[in-house]
């Protein structure tokens, strides 16, 4: 076999092996433009971080400042405890939402134990369709069941329990219920990748289980889960280098003056430091050391995951 595969090889022109990669590359030259132009073209924004910016001015013009954006971030005192607060904000939402990352794998597979595949395409659609919707939709659906005017509440009173839930208004629990929401939102679709990497396992293993005398609880707490830990490795690695990035959208819809302490993360942060406020420097400043953070979180989970169980990104 391997002298007709070398025959085989040595057959074919030499030109055209040498255009057959070339060709392959043309292939993902659209994605490798794509990302250059959205994703490394915008770090010349970085350098507004190194200026005294003003809205209106071209960079020319505006003072050059060097570091000293940077050294607001920790020598001034009320920029300081303010960059303390959203980072604990950050950490908490993030930490949370870390936590509950299995959930859309024991969702996949208890969803793919269900003998009905109409019941199975039901249901992942129900749950997907989430992903596809706004965060401001999200929040006038959320308002609709747990605003002080909602359908809990309104369930609630006509059963005469004199109690009034005030989640969306209220600075209590803010992080839990911002994680659950984003669960709510993600998790059909963040189950996407588990069934299709359940519908790729070994069907021989589990019919030498059954053979064995296996239940189904056993299969899956002795096989399922086991196979599909490198897949979950691979996505908790890729989610600790966006630990730092939750976005604006969810928070900046659900934000208002009595949870504002609690909800404003790093993101939204930098967003009303840039737009709100105006300053467009300090916040440019504080993306970047945000990013790097970010750099070294996902540096250290790779080497991390690589030592310890020989799974890695790259």
């Amino acid at each position: 076999m391997k002298n007709n595969r070398t025959a085989v090889v040595a057959s074919v022109p030499g030109k055209k092996r040498i255009r057959e990669p070339y060709k392959l590359f043309l292939f993902i030259l659209p994605c490798l433009i794509f990302i250059f132009i959205f994703k490394y073209l915008p770090l010349w924004g970085w350098s507004f971080a190194f200026f005294q910016y003003k809205p209106g001015m071209s960079l020319a013009n505006c003072e050059f400042v060097g570091f000293k954006n940077f050294s607001l971030l920790f020598g001034n005192p009320v920029m300081r405890d303010n960059l303390i607060r959203v980072l604990r904000n950050t950490f908490a939402i993030q930490g949370l939402n870390f936590l509950l990352m299995p959930v859309p794998m024991l969702f996949a597979i208890f969803l793919s134990e269900v003998s009905s595949k109409r019941f199975q395409k039901v249901v992942q659609t129900v749950t997907t369709l989430p992903h596809f919707i706004s965060w401001v939709i999200m929040f006038a659906l959320a308002s609709n069941l747990l605003g002080t005017n909602g359908l809990i509440n309104t369930i609630l009173h006509n059963l005469g329990i004199d109690a009034t839930l005030n989640v969306l208004n209220s600075k209590d629990h803010v992080w839990l219920t911002q994680a659950l929401l984003a669960l709510w939102k993600s998790m059909g679709w963040n189950a996407i990748i588990y069934f299709a990497a359940i519908s790729g396992l070994d069907q021989e293993v589990y019919e030498a289980a059954m053979v064995d005398g296996a239940s189904r609880w056993q299969k899956i707490r002795y096989l399922t889960i086991p196979l599909l830990v490198p897949t979950f490795f691979v996505l908790l690695i890729m989610s600790i280098g966006n630990f730092l990035n939750c976005g604006i959208d969810q928070y900046l819809a659900f934000g208002n003056a009595l949870n504002k302490e609690t909800i404003e993360v790093l993101d939204l942060y930098v967003y009303n430091l840039g737009i709100g406020s105006g300053q467009i420097s300090f916040s440019v400043a504080v993306g970047i050391m945000k990013s790097l953070v970010a750099v070294v979180l996902f540096s250290a989970a790779n080497y991390a995951s690589k030592k310890v169980r020989s799974t890695s990104i790259f």
